[in-house]
């Protein structure tokens, strides 16, 4: 989350080698288990498994809302296979790099910073269209040696 004047955003993004999705940006509240299948797998993570077919491999992280008993039972039956995850480990998860890299982005505008939750968003959707996809591949490509 990215706080502007005790305001602020939860963003959502899909990596994957040589694409990614849209980002989301997630309207104000919360975030639970119904809201998160509702907003994130049906749109996205359901579509990306259809068109990649069995060699796709979902990784999440353990926020709360991604293990809640409708997540799992909706991924159980979209048959989506999750990576096994330890426990405090964001390091290995390529998306936690491309999230301080968006971060960085952000603060280093020329433009006067986004001081509304409207420019915010509009700020956060043109970095992550302008982010490199070399750089996402790249960290992608890393995970076996940093697992």
């Amino acid at each position: 989350m990215d706080r502007y004047g005790g305001r602020g955003v939860l963003v959502w993004g899909g990596i994957m080698l040589g694409s990614r999705t849209d980002l989301h940006i997630l309207d104000a509240g919360s975030v639970n288990g119904t809201r998160y299948c509702n907003e994130i797998l049906l749109p996205y993570v359901r579509l990306f498994r259809g068109a990649m077919g069995l060699q796709f491999l979902f990784m999440d992280d353990i926020a709360p809302c991604h293990r809640t008993v409708v997540a799992e039972q909706l991924l159980e039956s979209e048959d989506i296979e999750r990576m096994d995850w330890p426990a405090r480990s964001p390091d290995l998860n390529p998306i936690e790099h491309v999230w301080d890299f968006l971060g960085r982005r952000l603060a280093a505008r020329t433009l006067p910073p986004p001081v509304t939750i409207r420019l915010l968003r509009l700020a956060l959707q043109d970095e992550w269209a302008a982010m490199p996809q070399q750089l996402i591949d790249t960290l992608i490509l890393s995970m076996g040696r940093r697992c």
